[in-house]
This record gives C-alpha cells, sequence and structure tokens, in this order.
C-alpha cells in the first residue's frame, strides 16, 4: 500500500477525447522570496509542479506528451527538472510574462496551434488538486457540453476571490466578477473560480486570438475568453471541486506550509485507512512516495522521505528519519537517521543509529546505540551493539563486534574493504585496518589493531604487553591527590600485614 494510492485512472472526458493539459509554470513568484523558481519548491517529496502534473498525468496516464508545461522565469532550471522527474512531457516557453492567456496560446503552439479535443488549463502552483476532480472537471465539462468549464470551489470566506455567477434556471456561468468589482449581492456568493479550466480545442484557439490587452496590465487574460466565447453563444458551465483546499495556490512560504500540513494529513490518512498505526499524525511527515504494509507502526516524531518503505509490522521512531530506505516485516528501528539502506525482517537499529548509504542488515541483525554504518552488509543474526563504525566491510552470519570497534576503511587517498566472516567474536577497541580479513570462527582480542588477514578460528592479539612502573606517581606528582591516596592505601596495607 502506499501513503499516496492511485485515484481510478481514465480520460475522464466522455465522448471527447483529451487533446491536451496546459500547465502554466511561467511565473517567477517573487513572495516566494527565494532563488528557487516557487514551481520547484519541495512538497512533501515532490516539486509544487510535480503535484500538477502527478493530478494531471491521471487524465490520461498512457500519453504523458500531452501534458505540456508552459515555462518562462528561470526556464532552465524548470526544464532540467521536469526532464529528470516527469520524461516525456513537453515543455513550451513563455519568454515575456504576457498574462494566463499568451502562455495558453504558447502551449497549444508547442502542440501544433490548434488542438481536437478537450484541453485542461492547470496552474503549476496547486499541490493538492487531484486526479479524481479533474476527471470530474473533464467529464462534467463533455457531458454538458460546455465551450468551456471552469473548476469551482465553495469556500467558507470568499473575499478576494472572483465570484462564480450562474444562471438561475440552467445553471450555467454567466460571469466572473471579482470582488472589487462585485456588489453586495455578488459578494455573499461563496463559489469561486479556481483558474483551472477546461476548453474545447478549436474553440479556445480561435477565441485566443480574439483576446485584447486593452486592460492595466497590458496582458492577455485567459479569463477573457470565457466572455468571447458566451458573446458567441457557446455554453459556459461549471463543476465545484468537492473540498475547496485543492484549489488554494501557493504564493509564499505561509501558504507552503499550510499546503504541507493538509497533505501530510491527507496522506496519514490513507495509510492509516489501509492499516498502518500513526500513533502521533500531528508530529509524523511522510513523502507522497513513501509505501507501507499492513500493521507496521509510526511513533511520534518520526520523518519518512523518498522511496521509504515499510513490511508488514515494521516498527519505526520515535524520533526517526527515515530516506530511501526501506525496512523489512517485523523490524524494529528507533531514535535513527537512516539514507539509502536496507534494514532486514526483523533486525533491531538504534537507539541513537546512523545507517548510511549502502547499508544492508539481515535478517535478526542487530545495529545498536551510537553506531554507524557505511555500504556495508552485515550478515543474518550479526550484532554491532555500541558505540562503533563500520564502514566498507562485509560481515557474516551471527558475528559480534565488540563496543568501540573502528573499522579503517581510509588512507587518506582511497577507500578499502574489511571482510569478517561468520561466526567471529571479536574484541571491544579494536581497529581493523583495511583491506584485512577476519576468518569464519575466528576471535580478535579486545584493544587489538588488526592489520594482518586473521585464519578461520584463530585468536588475534595486536597490542603491547603491559608494563606496570612501581611508585611512578609518588616520584612523578608527589603530592597530588593520587599520590596521597595511594599511600594512605599502601599503609593500610602495611598495617593489616
Amino acid at each position: 500500500m502506499s501513503a499516496n494510492p492511485p485515484q481510478a485512472l481514465g480520460s475522464g472526458a466522455g465522448d471527447t477525447p483529451l487533446a491536451a493539459v496546459v500547465v502554466l509554470a511561467a511565473g517567477e513568484g517573487t513572495r516566494m522570496k527565494s532563488a528557487t523558481p516557487k514551481v520547484l519548491h519541495d512538497l512533501c517529496g515532490r516539486s509544487l509542479v510535480g503535484h500538477v502534473l502527478a493530478a494531471a498525468g491521471e487524465l490520461d496516464p498512457e500519453h504523458p506528451d500531452k501534458l505540456v508545461v508552459v515555462v518562462g522565469h528561470a526556464r532552465e532550471k524548470v526544464t532540467a527538472h521536469l526532464a529528470g522527474t516527469a520524461p516525456g512531457v513537453r515543455t513550451a516557453v513563455q519568454a515575456e510574462q504576457n498574462g494566463t492567456g499568451h502562455a495558453v496560446r504558447m502551449g497549444l503552439e508547442e502542440l501544433g496551434g490548434v488542438v481536437d479535443g478537450t484541453v485542461v488549463v492547470v496552474c503549476g502552483d496547486t499541490p493538492l488538486l487531484t486526479g479524481a476532480t479533474l476527471q470530474k472537471l473533464a467529464a462534467t465539462h463533455t457531458g454538458d457540453g460546455n465551450a468551456v468549464t471552469v473548476l469551482t470551489a465553495e469556500v467558507p470566506d470568499a473575499t478576494g476571490y472572483g465570484r462564480i455567477v450562474r444562471d438561475n434556471v440552467s445553471g450555467a456561468v454567466t460571469a466572473i466578477v471579482e470582488h472589487k468589482d462585485a456588489s453586495d449581492s455578488q459578494r455573499a456568493i461563496r463559489e469561486i473560480n479556481s483558474g483551472v479550466f477546461a476548453f474545447d480545442g478549436q474553440l479556445l484557439a480561435d477565441a485566443l486570438g480574439k483576446v485584447r490587452t486593452d486592460n492595466s496590465q497590458g496582458e492577455e487574460y485567459l479569463t477573457d475568453v470565457l466572455g468571447i466565447l458566451r458573446e458567441a453563444g457557446h455554453r459556459v458551465g461549471a463543476a465545484v471541486a468537492g473540498d475547496h483546499r485543492e484549489i488554494a495556490g501557493i504564493n509564499n512560504r505561509v501558504q507552503l506550509a499550510e499546503a504541507r500540513r493538509i497533505l501530510n494529513d491527507r496522506l496519514l490518512r490513507d495509510a492509516m485507512l489501509a492499516g498502518v498505526t500513526v500513533v502521533d499524525p500531528a508530529s509524523t511527515w511522510v513523502d507522497v512516495t513513501v509505501t507501507f504494509e499492513q500493521d507496521a507502526i509510526v511513533h511520534p516524531g518520526t520523518q519518512l522521505q523518498g522511496a521509504t518503505h515499510l513490511g508488514e509490522g515494521a516498527e519505526v521512531g520515535p524520533n526517526t528519519r527515515l530516506n530511501d530506505t526501506t525496512v523489512g516485516a517485523g523490524a524494529r528501528v528507533d531514535n535513527t537517521v537512516a539514507n539509502g539502506a536496507e534494514v532486514g525482517p526483523q533486525a533491531n537499529v538504534g537507539p541513537y543509529a546512523y545507517l548510511r548509504p549502502g547499508t544492508r542488515l539481515g535478517l535478526k541483525a542487530k545495529v545498536g546505540t551510537y553506531v554507524e554504518t557505511k555500504n556495508s552488509s552485515i550478515g543474518e543474526g550479526t550484532k554491532i551493539p555500541h558505540l562503533s563504525y563500520v564502514g566498507d566491510a562485509t560481515i557474516g552470519e551471527y558475528s559480534n563486534i565488540g563496543a568501540a570497534s573502528v573499522f579503517v576503511n581510509y588512507d587518506g587517498e582511497a577507500k578499502h574493504h574489511t571482510t569478517v566472516g561468520s561466526h567471529c567474536k571479536t574484541g571491544s577497541d579494536n581497529m581493523f585496518v583495511a583491506p584485512v580479513t577476519i576468518g569464519d570462527g575466528a576471535y580478535t582480542a579486545a584493544g587489538s589493531v588488526i592489520t594482518k588477514d586473521v585464519p578461520p578460528g584463530s585468536l588475534a592479539v595486536a597490542r603491547g604487553q603491559q608494563r606496570n612502573i612501581e611508585g611512578w606517581v609518588a616520584r612523578k606528582r608527589p603530592g597530588s591527590a593520587a599520590a596521597r591516596a595511594a599511600e594512605a592505601t599502601s599503609r593500610e596495607a602495611g598495617g593489616e600485614s
């Protein structure tokens, strides 16, 4: 199961084929106050425009080339992002920001100018929009025989929004009146314009050629198309979104945070309804790409990012961040940071462990407190209980790595590999200077620096012999607390003798 399960697929366009989806993503987004283009800001593991494309793609998932993103500001960054995350999607360039009507015209030109079928226009900064809502819009458009259909929503407070004025008998849209121009009775209307539309492709192309620029901004407004088509006798209709929050645009960091909370709640709700226990949704954050299996448990303060997957009965948290990490069935991960790791079934990690990319834990393996691992395979039943670093290593089955051990993998220029066999017992405070191999069943003594291979079944001792220098403290630290304590102990021992 996924934290973001797909909606039912299909064109949603009745008998009229979907011709194209035009995504408007050319604006600068100055209110974000960022060097990053607005549509590339991240929201639950996906860019704003990425969310829009995911929803739009559900209209015709087999033909991504019907999706056209109109780029403008920082178009090199946006185009590069699309190439890496949405292959097959087309781009059109709006070199100058001459309004939404002009942007749509640039999108249609990318498709050859006039297209036959339904054209859906969406904004690239509406990440909460769902595929189901766009399907409803397209179905309403063709089912009602509209020339254009507006996606609307009924909001608790419509202040500042354009009001949808309908014909009382037919329900057709007769006007979109901006708040500042609305009468008292029109201001009482709670149905507002979202800026998302479905058009008849041929009528749209013709009407765009008639849009004027005699307005305060000197731009081509897409909303003018509605009046042009209505005056020509064509029907303008509307489809109402089930949740008004879907149409919310992102213009600043406050709205971005608000959208993140809404989307996160949506993802967690889907996960919980599918059989996942989320102990505290308010402190749990997940990306849209995270997946779960039944009976997984997520404790408070947990962040699940990227392609992370929790297996059946896996238990994660509290205070854990996993990125691109797989947690096997029945495994336990506690107070841990992991990136690009694989935790095997019934394995145990933490608390306070750090699993770096390339870490692979086998069945019932353990990585304990204050242990860091990197690019290492740790076999079934093997334990690294505490205070150790394991990098660039292969450890076999049912071995035990003593506390405060370090796999010394870097010589200042290159990384080297350490191999520890199965059923090995290594002592505390060991240094394994790679490249080195510890054979199956071998032991190493505490405090050893292992620089040579250890044959199977051997005990390796690599440390200096202990030498006690009697009276050193009295001679070198006379009068010190240590000297007084030693002298007192000597007197007591002498008296007892």
